[in-house]
């Protein structure tokens, strides 16, 4: 793919995780303006602080090498945009059974009043169909869809290094092809593959990926399972299973279930794509997970505890998100059992959280908790280790 010598002005919809990351990207190369309705991601963007936890975000905002600015000023931002790229959250609602876009259709709205021709780029994760949906219900030919695979805490750099760049378009593939040459300018990766492709095949990249991944945590945690109520080795299992070249030795590490921003919502977004659709994997992922939290809650609450101490709400190492993490599903169990419980989240900022007591001193937590519930290990815990109870045996997400 030949470069493309020209500065683009880019407006980017939201800086969570998503948008921070390829308002980072793209603007090494282009003039980037991320718009948000948080005054204090602003203020902080605009003061060369990362809003969310990411080592090499802030690395890249403290160098001064990028081309970025924030605003609130949605008008003065998308006006001028050759590219708009929505990365607004699109939580899965349960109620409805479906994605709630609103956040996504009301940016869209939003950028036609100041914008009839600049191309948007959809990177919120979405229904599969609902970009040609939207390009119907709107007559506009003028959006694209393209799918992120990030991690939490490590968003900058996955989006430096991808494993591929796809971009779904349904109309234009010059234009498709113009955006992910940007992508492909800006990431420091070598021999990226690029794939164009129909906007409904990427949204569908997109779901059964994740899904995909959320079906090897399920099944290694059922294994784990099986393990320790057979007082079988899981660890020695697992190794021995990872050498077979065509398993490996990734995304095997047993927790207390899957969680974080994507892979609980993203399952059962699939699932729900799914109906009338003969199936019988998919849906028993999401039901996996929930036993799987219930077996976690069951073996802690045999120990009989008078206090459970809760070791991080995190969903991950070095993460400051938690959203949907496994270990509040644990804790939620536990409560609803009356168990007294007590929490070590030195994020949080507040002294109790779900009607726990928060206790921001490590020491007085180990010593008030009769067990330790911990869904990643920490170095933290090596002295107390006989309290500790937790399914991580690689020490690693």
């Amino acid at each position: 793919m030949p470069p493309d010598t020209k500065k683009y002005n880019i407006a980017v919809a939201g800086i969570g995780y998503v948008g921070l990351s390829n308002a980072v990207l793209l603007a090494r190369r282009n003039r980037v303006v991320a718009v948000d309705i948080v005054e204090k991601k602003v203020r902080m963007l605009n003061g060369g602080i990362s809003p969310v936890h990411d080592t090499q975000a802030q690395e890249f905002l403290s160098s001064g090498e990028l081309d970025l600015t924030a605003t609130t000023d949605a008008a003065a931002a998308y006006s001028n945009a050759d590219f708009i790229i929505i990365s607004t959250p699109t939580n899965y609602d349960s109620e409805k059974n479906y994605f709630d876009t609103s956040s996504v259709e009301r940016v869209y709205r939003q950028i036609r009043l100041y914008s009839k021709s600049a191309a948007v780029v959809i990177k919120s994760t979405v229904p599969i169909g609902f970009t040609e949906s939207l390009q119907e219900r709107n007559n506009d030919r003028n959006i694209l869809f393209s799918p992120e695979f990030l991690r939490e805490g490590q968003a900058v750099r996955d989006n430096l290094f991808p494993s591929r760049i796809i971009v779904g378009e349904n109309c234009n593939r010059q234009r498709a092809e113009a955006f992910a040459r940007l992508m492909l300018e800006g990431a420091l990766g070598e021999n990226i593959p690029v794939m164009i492709m129909p906007s409904t095949e990427a949204e569908a990249v997109k779901l059964f990926a994740n899904t995909y991944l959320a079906l090897r945590v399920a099944f290694f945690n059922e294994l784990d399972t099986y393990a320790e109520m057979k007082g079988l080795d899981s660890r020695t299992i697992i190794e021995g299973i990872g050498l077979d070249g065509r398993i490996g030795t990734h995304y095997n590490n047993p927790s207390f279930g899957y969680g974080g921003y994507c892979l609980p919502k993203d399952t059962k977004q699939l699932v729900a794509n799914y109906c009338n659709v003969p199936n019988d994997i998919i849906s028993s992922i999401v039901a996996a997970n929930r036993t799987r939290k219930d077996y976690i809650a069951r073996k802690i609450l045999e120990q009989k505890p008078g206090t459970v101490g809760i070791y991080r709400l995190t969903m991950k190492i070095d993460s400051d998100n938690f959203r949907h993490s496994a270990i509040l599903g644990v804790l939620r169990r536990l409560k609803e059992t009356g168990a007294n419980a007590v929490i070590y989240e030195p994020t949080l900022g507040e002294d109790s959280f779900w009607d726990c007591r928060v206790i921001n001193d490590l020491d007085e937590f180990k010593r008030v908790s009769d067990i330790i519930v911990a869904n990643r290990m920490s170095a933290e815990l090596s002295d107390v280790m006989d309290k500790v109870y937790s399914r991580d045996l690689f020490s690693r997400d």
